[in-house]
């Protein structure tokens, strides 16, 4: 099923143009000393934004790069970051397939996934952001010693990831299947928060390259 176009989304899109990079095979290799940041993380899958504009604003020396393939949700996401005044988030609006042609490799520090869709049919693995064929393009793009930050309520996925991440070549930082058990921690996205208050448990593993 299609989502229903949002009323005026081109008009909201362009409000919010200073946020967004409409070529970014064009900053490839440039991020960082074109907006003179310190370090490049990128977001896969930002949604509405809620983690994306929190984890800007606590991380002023941070270029954060969110990515989103449905401009109906995006548009929340650039309208919250535009509103909010954070300098150091920009977002595209692609697909992670794509990321080769964005950044260069050893560009980025950290990537982040936060409740990707989990692909339940094992004929579509290889859609799944933690397949193989996708951790083979982040170890490219990722510098040495780079992380990637996992976080999911699906448990199948969850373990489905980690055997991944493992058997590439990933090194195992931090790995729990209640993330707040003991009360919130860290930045939580839309999803995230509406799971937590719902009493589910949060999934949240960090790997390094």
């Amino acid at each position: 099923m299609r989502m229903r176009r949002k009323p005026n989304l081109d008009s909201r899109i362009e409000k919010c143009a200073h946020l967004r990079i409409t070529e970014p095979q064009d900053m490839r290799g440039r991020w960082l000393e074109e907006f003179q940041y310190n370090e490049l993380h990128i977001e896969l899958g930002c949604g509405k934004g809620r983690f994306t504009v929190e984890t800007a604003g606590t991380n002023p020396g941070t270029l954060i790069l969110a990515m989103e393939k449905l401009a109906n949700v995006m548009v929340i996401a650039l309208e919250r970051a535009d509103f909010s005044g954070v300098d150091n988030v920009r977002f595209i609006h692609a697909f992670a397939d794509y990321l080769p042609e964005y950044v260069a490799p050893g560009e980025v520090s950290r990537i982040y996934i936060n409740f990707p869709d989990p692909w339940p049919s094992n004929g579509h693995a290889k859609r799944r952001l933690t397949h193989r064929r996708f951790l083979e393009i982040y170890k490219q793009i990722l510098t040495p010693g780079g992380e990637i930050h996992f976080k999911t309520d699906n448990l199948p996925l969850f373990e489905f990831s980690l055997n991944e991440f493992e058997q590439n070549g990933f090194t195992r930082l931090a790995v729990t299947r209640n993330l707040h058990e003991n009360g919130p921690l860290g930045v939580m996205t839309d999803y995230e928060l509406k799971f937590h208050n719902q009493g589910m448990s949060i999934c949240h593993a960090i790997y390094r390259t």
